[in-house]
């Protein structure tokens, strides 16, 4: 079992309201070149939240929510100062309540 550290907040802050995409791009290439693993996700309607042990924080937080999760509790922490209207938290997964840490409760389609 590993331990997730998250950071959660309404789909609109996360996706509209905040520029996370340079960050995140920037993020990537430095593990790129320090041929590091990438240890966090970003994630819309995640389904860790559906858990019985994480219903306060899916009851404050207006949904949909999006969450940043990450194995690294620094990263979580740097988001954290850097963002307002955001929760904060972790846990222990693969769980009897959260089997798939990263798992997205949002309808995929094919064509």
């Amino acid at each position: 079992m590993k331990t997730y550290y998250y950071l959660v907040a309404s789909q609109r802050f996360l996706r509209e309201e905040e520029d996370l995409d340079e960050v995140f791009a920037e993020r990537v290439r430095n593990y790129h070149e320090q041929k590091k693993e990438i240890d966090f996700w970003f994630i819309d309607r995640p389904a860790f939240l559906d858990a019985p042990e994480l219903a306060s924080v899916k009851a404050k937080i207006p949904q949909p929510a999006t969450a940043i999760i990450s194995t690294n509790k620094q990263f979580i922490t740097w988001f954290k100062l850097r963002l307002e209207f955001v929760a904060t938290g972790e846990f222990q997964a693969p769980s009897a309540t959260i089997t798939d840490p990263i798992a997205s409760l949002c309808i995929q389609t094919s064509i």
